[in-house]
């Protein structure tokens, strides 16, 4: 199974949010496969908690403007990891640090990486 069109429509509307606010390391899985909740995450980073707090209120408000709408939002008021849930498409914009911490990636590392073709 792979992403659905939908999941990466959302998915190109959020790189270029997050590119608007200078996020880093951005890395886009398939978690079709395992997951029947969601097709695709996006994963993040950002220097700060203002950083991080801004990404994500600036995916969230475009995505939102594209006509999705948010299931679930985790963690803005810490800033140190934000988790976005448009079912299709779940953000999780981290510090740096954090996403060392927890590396997402590696704990999914079976899932294929969609280029993000920037």
């Amino acid at each position: 199974m792979t992403a659905s069109d939908y999941a990466r429509e959302l998915l190109a509307v959020a790189v270029a949010a997050a590119d608007t606010k200078a996020a880093e390391d951005l890395v886009a899985l398939d978690v079709s496969g395992p997951l029947p909740f969601a097709d695709i995450f996006l994963v993040a980073s950002g220097h700060n908690e203002r950083q991080v707090q801004a990404i994500a209120s600036e995916i969230e408000d475009k995505l939102v403007e594209h006509g999705a709408k948010p299931l679930r939002r985790e963690g803005r008021s810490q800033g140190r990891w934000v988790l976005l849930d448009f079912g299709d498409l779940v953000v999780h914009v981290f510090h740096v640090e954090e996403r060392m911490y927890y590396s997402l990636e590696r704990l999914w590392s079976d899932c294929p990486a969609i280029p993000l073709g920037r």
